[in-house]
C-alpha cells in the first residue's frame, strides 16, 4: 500500500474519531439486516469515553488519522469478548482487520490473561464471517440484537500461550 499504519492502545483523544468510524462502519452493517437502531449506531460519546476506561481498545492510525479500531475486555473466568472491529472502508481487504484482531487478542492473552476469545458478527456480514474463521474462530451458536440474528464465534487461547 506504500504507506505503514500503525496499532497502538487508544488515547481519549481518540474517542470522537473512533466514534465517527464506528457510525461510518456500521452503517452497511444496518443496511444488510434492515436495521439502523442496532447498539454501534446508537451508542453516545459518553458510553465510548466509558468502555475507553474499561476495556483494552486498539486503534490503527495513518498519520494522524484514526482508520481502524477493536476493543475487548476479560470476564472473570478468562473469556475475553471481542467486539467492535473496524476498518474504514477505503482500507478495506488489505488485512487490517486481521492484524487488529491478533493485536487485541494478543494483548488481552499478555494482559488480562484470556483463556478464550468470543465475539459476535451478524449472521449475513460474509465478509466477517470469513475473517473470523481465517484466524481460527469457530461458530458456537447465535444471539439477538433486536431483529439481527448474530453468529457467537469462539477460539481457545491456548496456542498462544503455548508458542508465547
Amino acid at each position: 500500500m506504500g504507506m505503514s499504519v500503525t496499532i497502538s492502545a487508544a488515547t481519549e483523544h481518540d474517542a470522537e474519531q473512533i466514534l465517527k468510524l464506528q457510525y461510518l462502519c456500521f452503517q452497511r452493517e444496518a443496511e444488510i439486516c434492515g436495521d439502523y437502531g442496532i447498539e454501534p449506531l446508537t451508542q453516545t460519546l459518553a458510553d465510548l469515553r466509558r468502555e475507553l476506561d474499561g476495556c483494552c481498545v486498539l486503534v490503527a492510525r495513518l498519520g494522524e488519522e484514526v482508520v481502524g479500531s477493536v476493543r475487548g475486555r476479560v470476564d472473570e473466568d478468562g473469556t475475553a469478548r471481542i467486539g467492535r472491529l473496524i476498518v474504514h472502508p477505503r482500507l478495506q481487504r488489505h488485512g487490517l482487520g486481521g492484524r487488529l484482531l491478533t493485536a487485541v487478542e494478543d494483548r488481552l492473552a499478555t494482559e488480562r490473561a484470556a483463556k478464550r476469545y468470543h465475539l459476535v458478527t451478524g449472521s449475513k456480514s460474509e465478509g466477517n464471517l470469513r475473517l473470523y474463521r481465517r484466524n481460527g474462530y469457530a461458530p458456537v451458536g447465535t444471539e439477538r440484537d433486536r431483529a439481527v440474528v448474530l453468529v457467537a464465534m469462539a477460539k481457545d487461547a491456548a496456542a498462544y500461550a503455548a508458542s508465547a
